[in-house]
Formats: structure tokens, sequence, C-alpha cells
């Protein structure tokens, strides 16, 4: 990448993090996602049961193959013929629950859209710590842009990925439909936590996930 262009994306994550610290969430910069694997395992002790939150961005950084890698307990949604709807219930218990978000402002919040709500409900209320992975593509500048992420990128996106029969998957951006394949039924705004170092996010210096 150009350095005069890295300086820049360097300047916006520097203001999240600063900003995500005095909303009391950890924030931490990593340059690549093998970095972001060494610091979940320093966050997290062997032994623990862990969950997450559907996310292609937990598979691209690693994330996933590391939590099945044996030292974990893993309550695994993709497990072939798991019961995915106990596991989302079972998340609630879990001492650590990892998941990304649709979008982080500069501001230091976490905008994030459900169909189920499973994933919004456990980074909220549950597990006893929380850790969002996210590339430096997910940091927008405001909650406007946030919102306008989600609709144009992150709910498009996912619908065309799950297969859902979605108007946004032909159309490319959220037309408020009411189909039956809406994944867009939840909103949920974290800002200040009244638990500290409960949420910890961790920001990759990579273009990860959508």
């Amino acid at each position: 990448m150009d350095q005069n262009l890295q300086k820049v994306i360097d300047k916006r994550i520097e203001k999240t993090v600063e900003n995500l610290k005095k909303n009391q969430m950890e924030a931490y910069y990593v340059q690549t996602c093998a970095e972001a694997v060494e610091l979940v395992d320093r966050l997290c002790q062997p032994g623990e049961t862990v969950a997450v939150g559907g996310s292609m961005t937990l598979f691209e950084a690693g994330i996933i193959d590391h939590i099945n890698s044996g030292k974990y307990h893993h309550l695994n949604r993709y497990d072939q013929g798991a019961d995915v709807s106990r596991m989302m219930r079972d998340a609630f218990s879990a001492d650590t629950y990892f998941t990304s978000t649709n979008a982080l402002t500069e501001e230091g919040e976490l905008y994030n859209v459900d169909g189920n709500g499973n994933r919004v409900a456990a980074m909220l209320f549950g597990p006893r710590q929380v850790i969002v992975v996210a590339g430096y593509n997910k940091i927008v500048e405001d909650m406007d842009a946030a919102v306008r992420r989600v609709e144009k990128v992150a709910a498009p996106a996912n619908v065309a990925r799950l297969g859902l029969a979605s108007p946004c998957a032909q159309t490319g951006e959220c037309v408020h439909c009411r189909s039956k394949g809406r994944i867009c039924c939840d909103y949920v705004r974290m800002g200040m936590q009244r638990t500290p170092g409960r949420v910890k996010v961790i920001i990759v210096g990579q273009q990860l996930g959508y």
C-alpha cells in the first residue's frame, strides 16, 4: 500500500481506538490476521467455552481455525449436524463470544443489524467477554455512514452469500423490503459500555469480511 495512504488509514484507526476506549471498550490495532490470532490467544484461557456469531471475517482472519484447534470448548454452530438453534442459546453462557461488526464508527461505536437477533443479543448480554474482530474497511465516519454501509454493502453481500430471496441480492442495496428472506430485522447501536473491558475490539489492518 502507498505510504501516504497508509498514514491516512492509520490516523483513522488511531482515532477509532481512542474513542472505543473512551466508551469503555478495550481496543487493539494489529496489522495482520496472524497478529490478531496471537492476540486472541492471549485474551482467552485454555479450556474456555467459546461461541461465535455468523461472520466471514472470523473465517478470513483465521479465528475460526484457531478456536477449533482443541484449545477451547467451542460451541461450534458449523459442525455437521449441529443443533444451531440450541447453540445460539447456549452461547449466552459462553466465556467468550466472537463476532465481527457490520460497521465501526470513528466515534467509537459499533453498529449491527441482525435477522435472528442472536448475534446482537449475545454482544449485549450474557457471555463474560465479547471479542469483536474487524478489518479496517469496517471503519466509517459516523452513525449515518454506518447505516449506509449496512444498506449498500453488508446486507446485500450477506444475502447473496446465504442464497436468500431478498430484493437487495438483485438491486445491490437495501430497499427496506418485507420479504421472507429479509435479514435486516434488529438494529443495535453500541456506545458507552457499563461493564468496562467486557467488549474488546481488534482492528486488523487488512480488508476483511463484508
